[in-house]
């Protein structure tokens, strides 16, 4: 019994990875590219900062109340419909198109988020129920097992489009003067020099795209019929279904659990995932890739940043048990910090290759910090509230992506790798803040025994 219940939750966890991995096979190769392929009139990182400020005001209001009507499973199917909306957006890219198509992606990204991370953290605690383990431990393991298949779309997403890219019958020699202006010192003036390498064919834009939108069918037909829902999963294991909360209490929730301190606190890591990432996204792969190496270099560049992220993930939530999250979160703050001094100080040169995978790496042995630990922190903190604080996790990451791109047309990459650099400083001195709240409580709480002896004591005087 116990092996056909460890292999419904781990199929069911399957499943939701391997959905989100073809999903985000497409949508990430585009997110990337999009600061790249439309830089006219800042196009393209309009897009994404559209994107995530939907995303934020969705955070606000839509996770709770769409979970709570249609739940994990088809919140999630109803969501990705929203990236292939984006995706099919690009066959015709202007700023009547793409801009729409983002707002809706925006809006369904946090839903989709909040439903996945609900819905593995469900799957965990079963899982640990009936093994008796530490919930932490299962739902630890289940978000590695998922940020592995699904970090694993960036290696073929920019695959795919580095292959598709890469048909150009000639590649233009990038010219020294462009060089100069490439790394920390693209700044402003100099946008149009450092973004004004080979684009490619329409032809190989739509073939790309054709891909992409192939890849966003099949994980919705993947979630939709092969996905258990939790209630049904809830009920095959004779759990009581949740008793739902009004309507208002729903929408609510997510700003009211800002009343706990430990939420206030943590919502600087969230904020940091954004702004790292959107960095990479916006700033790395134009004024560093792109400026230096070329646009059909960005997916092979970026690919190793996936893989790294991958298995670091798989990695991370095995070993998290024996290290704490405590050692994680150093390692993966010390990791970007060295990454971004070495961007501050380094000039990119075609001749220095390795150090544009080198550095996409190490950047992506540290996302995997904050992708694994963050989701299961918030899952393990507010167990009873995991709809609402993934909700808030996602404002967070989503503010954190608006920032990045709504200043990208407007600073120089210097000045946000030093607004990085100031903002991880904050993230870490929270998180220790709350770990500290955390060993307190936890120190001021009876052992078991205790409390089990003073069960007994109650219970004798109540005789």
């Amino acid at each position: 019994m116990s092996v056909c219940v460890m292999g419904k939750n781990l199929k069911n966890v399957l499943v939701v990875s391997c959905g989100f991995f073809l999903l985000f096979t497409a949508y990430g190769g585009l997110q990337n590219l999009q600061s790249s392929l439309y830089n006219e009139d800042g196009l393209g990182v309009a897009t994404l900062s559209t994107i995530y400020c939907a995303m934020m005001l969705s955070s606000m209001f839509l996770p709770p109340v769409l979970i709570k009507k249609f739940g994990c499973k088809w919140t999630m199917a109803g969501s990705m419909c929203c990236y292939m909306t984006f995706s099919l957006a690009n066959f015709y890219p202007n700023w009547y198109t793409l801009i729409p198509a983002s707002v809706l992606l925006g809006l369904g990204a946090a839903p989709l988020w909040s439903a996945q991370c609900t819905y593995i953290t469900i799957m965990g605690n079963l899982q640990a129920q009936k093994e008796g383990k530490l919930a932490k431990d299962v739902v630890n393991q289940y978000f590695g097992l998922f940020f592995l298949i699904f970090q694993s779309s960036g290696m073929w997403g920019n695959l795919i489009s580095s292959l598709v890219f890469s048909q150009t019958p000639s590649k233009v020699a990038i010219p020294e003067d462009q060089l100069k202006s490439c790394g920390a010192k693209d700044c402003l003036m100099d946008t149009e020099v450092s973004n004004s390498t080979y684009h490619p064919s329409h032809h190989l834009t739509y073939t790309l795209l054709g891909i992409f939108n192939g890849s966003s069918v099949l994980a919705i037909l993947l979630v939709s019929v092969f996905l258990e829902s939790v209630e049904n999963r809830l009920a095959s294991e004779g759990e009581a279904r949740p008793r739902s909360p009004p309507l208002l209490s729903t929408v609510l929730s997510t700003f009211s659990l800002f009343k706990d301190k430990r939420l206030c606190l943590l919502m600087f890591l969230p904020l940091y995932s954004g702004l790292h990432q959107g960095f990479l996204y916006g700033e790395y792969t134009k004024s560093y890739a792109t400026c230096a190496l070329g646009i059909h270099f960005v997916g092979y560049v970026m690919i190793c940043f996936s893989a790294v992220t991958s298995l670091c993930s798989l990695l991370y939530g095995k070993i998290s048990k024996y290290t704490g999250r405590a050692a994680l979160y150093v390692t993966g703050a010390t990791i970007h910090l060295v990454c971004i001094i070495i961007l501050l100080l380094w000039h990119p040169n075609p001749a220095q290759l390795p150090v544009f995978f080198i550095l996409s790496g190490l950047w992506g042995m540290a996302d995997a910090v904050w992708q694994t630990q963050n989701n299961a922190l918030y899952g393990v903190l507010f167990e009873k509230k995991k709809e609402a604080a993934f909700a808030n996790y996602r404002l967070g990451e989503a503010l954190g992506f608006v920032i990045a791109f709504g200043y990208s047309s407007f600073l120089c990459v210097r000045t946000k790798l030093y607004i990085l650099l100031g903002i991880l400083s904050l993230t870490i001195t929270a998180y220790g803040t709350v770990e500290y709240l955390e060993s307190r409580a936890a120190g001021k709480a009876p052992p078991a025994g205790e409390k089990r002896e003073a069960g007994k004591e109650e219970m004798k005087t109540e005789i």
